[in-house]
C-alpha cells in the first residue's frame, strides 16, 4: 500500500493545532485564534490570485512553491501582515516570513 499523502488543507489545520490556535473553517479559508490574535489561513499554489485584504494571513503551499508565493506577495506589496508555509511531502514544514513582520510566530509558546 501506498504512502497517504495529506491536502495542504488538513496538513495547515494541524500546525495551527500544534501551535494552540482554535481552527475553524470560513469558507474556502481557515481561522486560526489564540490570544488576539486571528489568522486568515489560505492554501494557495504559484498561480492562485493573492488576495487583497485583511490583517494577519498565512499562506500554504507546497515547499517548491514558498519562496516564489514569497516574492509574488512582497512585489505586490499588500497591506497585510503575512508568513507563508511552505509543506514538503512527508509534513516538515518551513515558514516564509514577510521581513517586517513580528505578529506571526512559529513558536508555540508566543
Amino acid at each position: 500500500m501506498g504512502a497517504v499523502t495529506t491536502s495542504l488543507d488538513e496538513q495547515a489545520r494541524s500546525i495551527f493545532d500544534d501551535l494552540g490556535y482554535t481552527v475553524s473553517r470560513t469558507g474556502t479559508e481557515l481561522r486560526a485564534e489564540r490570544d488576539w490574535r486571528v489568522v486568515t489561513v489560505s492554501v494557495l499554489d504559484s498561480q492562485d490570485p493573492i488576495p487583497d485584504g485583511g490583517d494577519l494571513r498565512c499562506f500554504v503551499t507546497r515547499t517548491g512553491e514558498a519562496m516564489h508565493l514569497s516574492r509574488r506577495l512582497t512585489r505586490r506589496d499588500v497591506s497585510y501582515d503575512w508568513a507563508v508555509i511552505g509543506i514538503t511531502e512527508d509534513g516538515d514544514y518551513e515558514v516564509v516570513r514577510h521581513p517586517g513582520d513580528t505578529a506571526m510566530s512559529t513558536d508555540a509558546n508566543t
